[in-house]
C-alpha cells in the first residue's frame, strides 16, 4: 500500500479534488431518501400541489448534481490513476533494463513480463476505483446509519447491529485473499513462461510434432492457475451471500417492526420507505468496502512484486578507479586469470564447477580473436563478462587498459558492436533495425548493409530500407536476419566488434566475403568471432579453444593444428581429411 501511495502522492491535488467531489456527491445522494420521506410524511398530507412540485424539483436537482459530481470525480480518479500507473510502469521498465545478469536470472524474464502487464493492471484498477469507492462506501455506511438514527432510533438499532457484522465479515475474508492472490500471480508467471517458450520456439514444436505435449504442459500450468484463482475468488466471494442474507433479515425486521410501529402511531409510512432505501445504501457501502478490500488484496500482492524489482539497486555500478585492478600489459582487451560461475552464491570450496576457469588472453587494438568450442563450453560467457553483464568471480578484465568495472555501463557498451547468438529483429523498418536509435545517417545505413551483404535483398523490396520486419523477423529468412543484425553491429563503426555465432545461417561464400570486408574496411576495429565453423576463424590473428570452461588450445590456426588434437579433429570433421 505504501508503494502505491508513494506514486499517487505526486497527484495529491487531483486526488484531493476527486475525493472531495465524491464526498459531496455521496452526501447529496444520502439526502434524497430524507427529502422523499419529508415529501410523503409532511408535504403530501397538506395537499398543497405547488409544494409537492417544489420538493419534486429539489429531488431532481439533487439527482442531477449527484450525477454531475460523481462523473467528474470518476474522471479525475481515472486521470490520476493512469498517470501514477504510467510512472510505475516507466520505473519498472527502466529498472528492468538496468538489472544485472544475475538479477535478471533471479527474477526470470516471464516474471518480469507479468509484473509489467497483469501486476501493473491490478495496481491501476485499485488506484482508479479505490479513490471513488474508498470515500463513497464508508460515507454511505456511516452516513446512512447517522441519518436513520435521527429518523427512528428503534429501527436504526437494526442497522447498527447488522452493519458491523457485515463489515467484520468483509474485512476478515478480504485479508485472507492477499496471500492467495500472490500465488495466483506466481501461476501467471509460469503461464507467461510457457507461452513465451512456445511462441519463440513454434517452428521447433511443429517440426518435432510436439503440439500435444506442449498443450498438456500448458494445460497443467493453466489448471494450477485456474485452481488458485478459483480458490481466491471463492474466498473473496463469501461476503456477498453472507451480506445478502444479513440484508434480507434486516429488511424483514424493518418491514415487520416498522409496520407495527406505524400501526401504533409511533412512526410514519415515509420513514419506513426511507429506511428501506437507506438499508440498501448501507448494504452498497458494505459491498463497496468489500470490493475495495478485494481490489486491495490483488493490488497489494502485485505492488509488492513490482516494488521488489524497483527496489533492486542498479546492477553492477562502476567502482572508483582507486579500487580497480591494474594491468601491466599493453593489450587493448585483457583477460587476467578470469574465472566465473553463474549465480551470486559464494564459492565455499574448490570443487564447485565453474562456467569459466582461469581464462587469460590479450588482444592488441585492431586485432582479431576467434573462440571455438562445444556447446556449453563458455564461449558466450566470455562475451558477457567482457561487456560486464556479469562480474568475474575471480580475476580481472580490462578494455583499453581500464578495468571494466570502472566504466559507466553506457560508456563501455558504446565501444561494442555486437551480434548475439539469439539476437532480435524488432517489428520496425529494416532501416530502423539497423540504426537502432543511434542516429546513423542514411549513407551509414546503406554502407553497413552493403558490408554485411544485406544490400541486395533489402533493395530488392519495393520499399527497400523502409520494408517492415515482422516480430522476431519472421518474414525474413535465417540468413537475411543474420545479415541485418551484422549490419546493425557495423553501422556505428564500433571499436570492438563481437560476432557470436552470427554466420551459422550464411553460406560459405557469403561468410567468406563478410570476413574479407571486415578485415579490409574495419582495420581499426578489434574483432572477436565466436563460431562453430573453423572456416569462420581460421584466418584470425589468435584462436582460443574452450572445453567445459577451460582453455585447451591457444594460438594461430597453424599452431592449434599442430598442438591441439581437439581442434585438429574439428578441422578434419568440417573441412575433410584431405584438406
Amino acid at each position: 500500500m505504501k508503494f502505491m501511495l508513494s506514486y499517487l502522492k505526486h497527484y495529491k491535488g487531483l486526488v484531493a479534488l476527486c475525493m472531495s467531489l465524491k464526498l459531496l456527491g455521496t452526501v447529496l445522494e444520502l439526502l434524497l431518501p430524507y427529502v422523499l420521506e419529508y415529501m410523503i410524511d409532511e408535504v403530501a398530507p397538506t395537499k398543497n400541489l405547488s409544494m409537492v412540485i417544489l420538493w419534486g424539483v429539489i429531488m431532481l436537482v439533487l439527482a442531477g448534481l449527484v450525477r454531475v459530481v460523481n462523473v467528474t470525480a470518476n474522471r479525475l480518479s481515472v486521470k490520476s490513476a493512469k498517470s501514477a500507473t504510467y510512472e510505475i510502469r516507466r520505473d519498472l521498465f527502466r529498472h528492468s533494463l538496468n538489472l544485472s545478469g544475475n538479477q535478471v536470472d533471479a527474477f526470470g524474464l516471464p516474471s518480469l513480463t507479468s509484473r509489467m502487464t497483469s501486476d501493473s493492471y491490478n495496481v491501476q484498477n485499485f488506484l482508479q476505483s479505490g479513490q471513488a469507492l474508498g470515500v463513497r462506501a464508508p460515507i454511505m455506511l456511516i452516513g446512512g446509519i447517522i441519518i436513520t438514527l435521527t429518523m427512528d432510533v428503534g429501527l436504526a438499532a437494526i442497522l447498527c447491529v447488522m452493519a458491523p457484522i457485515m463489515l467484520v465479515v468483509a474485512v476478515t475474508v478480504s485479508m485472507k485473499g492477499i496471500p492467495l492472490y500472490d500465488k495466483v500471480q506466481q501461476s501467471v508467471d509460469e503461464i507467461v513462461r510457457i507461452m513465451r517458450e512456445n511462441i519463440t520456439g513454434i517452428r521447433v514444436v511443429k517440426a518435432l510434432s510436439k503440439e500435444d505435449y506442449e498443450r498438456r504442459r500448458f494445460g497443467a500450468a493453466n489448471e494450477t492457475m485456474t485452481r488458485r484463482d478459483r480458490k481466491a475468488s471463492v474466498v473473496m466471494a463469501l461476503p456477498g451471500p453472507l451480506m445478502t442474507l444479513a440484508l434480507n433479515i434486516g429488511l424483514t425486521l424493518v418491514v415487520v417492526i416498522g409496520a407495527i410501529r406505524v400501526n401504533n402511531g409511533v412512526t410514519k409510512p415515509g420513514v419506513i420507505l426511507a429506511f428501506l432505501t437507506y438499508f440498501n445504501m448501507i448494504l452498497m457501502g458494505v459491498m463497496g468496502l468489500n470490493r475495495v478490500f478485494m481490489m486491495l488484496s490483488k493490488a497489494n500482492a502485485s505492488a509488492n512484486r513490482i516494488a521488489a524489482v524497483i527496489a533492486q539497486p542498479e546492477g553492477l555500478e562502476p567502482i572508483p578507479v582507486e579500487q580497480a585492478a591494474h594491468t601491466d600489459g599493453n593489450g587493448y582487451i585483457v583477460f587476467d586469470h578470469v574465472s566465473f560461475r553463474y549465480g551470486e552464491q559464494p564459492i565455499e570450496n574448490e570443487g564447485i564447477q565453474m562456467s569459466l576457469s582461469d581464462i587469460s588472453f590479450s588482444m592488441k587494438k585492431g586485432g582479431s580473436l576467434g573462440i571455438i568450442g562445444a556447446t556449453g563450453s563458455g564461449k558466450t560467457t566470455v562475451v558477457n563478462l567482457m561487456m560486464r553483464f556479469y562480474d568475474a568471480t575471480e580475476g580481472h578484465i580490462f578494455v583499453d587498459g581500464q578495468d571494466v568495472r570502472t566504466y559507466d555501463k553506457d560508456s563501455l557498451h558504446r565501444k561494442f558492436g555486437v551480434v548475439f547468438q539469439n539476437d532480435v529483429i524488432f517489428a520496425e523498418s529494416l532501416a530502423e533495425n539497423i540504426d537502432f536509435g543511434r542516429g546513423v545517417d542514411e549513407e551509414g545505413i546503406r554502407t553497413a548493409a552493403a558490408n554485411a551483404r544485406a544490400q541486395d535483398f533489402i533493395e530488392a523490396y519495393e520499399d527497400t530500407y523502409q520494408h517492415q520486419a515482422a516480430i522476431h523477423g519472421a518474414n525474413l529468412s535465417g540468413g537475411q536476419r543474420q545479415r541485418v543484425l551484422i549490419a546493425r553491429a557495423l553501422a556505428d563503426r564500433p571499436d570492438i566488434l563481437i560476432l557470436d555465432d552470427s554466420s551459422s545461417a550464411l553460406d560459405y561464400k557469403t561468410d567468406a566475403a563478410l570476413r574479407k570486408v571486415i578485415r579490409e574496411e574495419y582495420r581499426d576495429t578489434t574483432t572477436i568471432v565466436v563460431a562453430q565453423r573453423i572456416s569462420s576463424i581460421m584466418n584470425l590473428d589468435d584462436i582460443i579453444m574452450l572445453d567445459e570452461g577451460e582453455v585447451i588450445g591457444h594460438g594461430t590456426h597453424e599452431e592449434l593444428m599442430a598442438s591441439c588434437p581437439q581442434y585438429r579433429e574439428i578441422y578434419h570433421t568440417q573441412m575433410g581429411e584431405g584438406v
